[in-house]
Parts: structure tokens; sequence; C-alpha cells
């Protein structure tokens, strides 16, 4: 039996989306949320200590964003420029990048792209998508480098202000350069809390997923049966594996800061080798989660990929009606949001 999206729409007040993040970030609020019953408690994150456990283990991606988002021209005509990963098999001293270009109209195969910083690319393949694949005459490392020093930060459309300085798009401990979008649970993070947490006992675990752009993406199909899941390539070394893996059999509780963090570790299956490569799950109603036993996570846009997998995990009338008393209580939502805690 199919499972239409519109199950998981709801109503946003425009007022609700949050523009810049809560300073300190670890004064957001937070709901917490048993996943069984559905009650709802309201706190601030920094109080999060409260519900964990000394032998707890807080998994957390620690992905970094780069400003994937240059301007370039094509005939004088003005083009943005959309990295979203390199690509296998680019010959040495070079790297192929899956990209979206505006307009797209513009482009064909064969055609150099003038960026704003003076690199020009050349569009090696346009995909049926509309997105293409652009050739650098540089490593996947140095276009990176080049991106950071001339692009833009990437925020989601429905910020209206990108941050002045990367630091303000960035969880505090990024280090794996690779994603066009922030893991934003992990926001509310402050180094302090991270030390507070430590000091109790709590195990803290780093696997890394490269989130793409189709994490904002709404699911436009009309089932979810119908949705095609973007990769995002998962990184998990075989020391940490052995770590998550030891606390599972321990029957201690494995919590997942983030969605993307869900991702990784649903995803690979946390094999004992640790694991490289891509991850494509889409986790819906019904699924029946193996390594997560509790989640940190925002506030998640209406027919979203995210949103669908947090009804998963506790349940789509809980997580809908918890949205709505979120909505009522005035927190804030999205990726500069308030949190959540289901365990």
């Amino acid at each position: 039996m199919s499972t239409p999206i519109d199950q998981f729409d709801y109503n946003l007040p425009p007022e609700r989306i949050a523009q810049t993040p809560v300073e300190p970030r670890d004064h957001s609020r937070l709901m917490v949320m048993d996943r069984k019953t559905g009650a709802r408690e309201h706190r601030k994150f920094f109080e999060i200590s409260e519900y964990l456990k000394p032998g707890d283990v807080l998994v957390m991606n620690d992905t970094k964003v780069f400003k994937a988002r240059l301007r370039g021209k094509r005939f004088q005509k003005e083009i943005e420029v959309f990295l979203l990963r390199p690509l296998p098999g680019a010959l040495e001293g070079s790297s192929v990048w899956h990209a979206l270009v505006r307009p797209g109209k513009l482009i064909h195969e064969g055609n150099f792209i003038e960026l704003e910083g003076g690199v020009s690319p050349t569009v090696a393949h346009k995909r049926d998508d509309g997105s293409v694949e652009l050739a650098f005459a540089m490593t996947a490392e140095e276009v990176v480098a080049f991106a950071n020093a001339h692009g833009e930060i990437p925020v989601p459309p429905y910020v209206e202000k990108a941050p002045e300085k990367l630091e303000g798009y960035q969880t505090v401990y990024a280090r794996d350069t690779g994603s066009v979008a922030a893991p934003t649970a992990g926001f509310h993070f402050t180094k302090r809390l991270i030390s507070e947490l430590e000091a109790k006992g709590i195990q803290f675990e780093f696997v890394t997923l490269h989130v793409g752009l189709g994490t904002f993406r709404p699911v436009k199909s009309a089932t979810l049966e119908e949705h095609e899941m973007h990769a995002e390539f998962v990184q998990i070394d075989a020391e940490t594996a052995k770590r998550i893996r030891a606390a599972k059999a321990e029957a201690r509780r494995v919590i997942a800061v983030g969605t993307t963090t869900v991702r990784a570790l649903e995803g690979s299956g946390v094999p004992e080798t640790g694991f490289s490569g891509d991850v494509n799950i889409f986790i819906t109603p019904g699924y029946e989660f193996k390594i997560i036993d509790a989640l940190i996570t925002n506030f998640h846009l209406p027919k979203s990929t995210l949103l669908v997998l947090v009804s998963a995990f506790a349940g789509r009338e809980h997580v809908l009606a918890a949205y709505q008393e979120a909505i009522q209580q005035g927190y804030r939502f999205y990726s500069f949001g308030d949190a959540m805690l289901i365990h």
C-alpha cells in the first residue's frame, strides 16, 4: 500500500522560520519527547545532560561545509554554479564535479564557464536532470580551497541572509570538508557543553556524511514509494565502528545527533571493518532501526525526507502533534531553529 506524501504536511507561519542561530548556541529551546507515548517536556538545550547517562554514546557528523556557491560568466551573461560533490575516477591533478548551473539553458557540453577568481572549468557532461559534470584542471582539494576563497556560503533557500563568516554555518566540531549544507542538529553543541557531557561519562563518536543539496528538497512525488533518494558519501573508520558496535552489544544507548548521522549509521549498518562509500537510504514509517536508540534533531520542512525519517522513528502522529505544539509555543524552525530530543 502506498503512502501519500500529504500525510507529512503541516502549516508553518513564516515568522517561525529562524533566520539566525541563538547565541550562545546551547541556549536554544529543546523539546524532549518520549517516542513510545508522545509525552513532551520543554527545556533549554544546555539542560540535555539531565536526559543523558554515563555510557551513552553521542554520534555526531563531523562534516565541514565549504563555499559551494560560485559566480561566473558565459558570453558575458551571469551564471551561478553550485558544486555538489567530486566524482570518482578523475585523472591525477584534475577533478570532475557534479554541479548545478543556472541558467542551465546557457550551458552545453564542451563549454567553458569563467568563474570569478580566474578558474574556467569545462562542461564535460550534461545530465538528463539538467545538472552537469564540470571538469577542473585542479584536484578536488584545490577546487574546495578555490571555492572557499571566492565562493559564497550555501545557505538553504529559506534563510534570507547568509552568515558573514563560514563559522556561522558550521558545527564547532566540523573537520572533514565536503558538505554543501550543515548537519544542523549539531549547531546546538558548544565546546563547553561537550566538555561538560564528557565529564559526566558521555562517549562522543564521529562519523562523516557529506550533506548534499537533496537534503533540502521536498518530496515532489505523490507517494513516498515514488521518491528517488539522493546518494551521499559516508565514512566511518574501523575503530569508531568497533566502539559503536560495543555499545550496542552492552545495551548502551546510541544517540544520533541529526538525521544525517541516522542515515550514515543505518545506511551503512556500521560494519566492524568500517565503511567508505555512498549511502542512499530513505527511512520511512515501518523501517526497523538497527543502530540508533535516540535522536537529537531540529524541526524540519513539511513533506521533506527528514520529517518522514523522524516520523519513522517516533510515529507520524506523535511528531505532527509535537510540531503543532512547537508552533503554538513559539519554537524556532529549520536550520537555525530549536531542537528535539526523541528517546
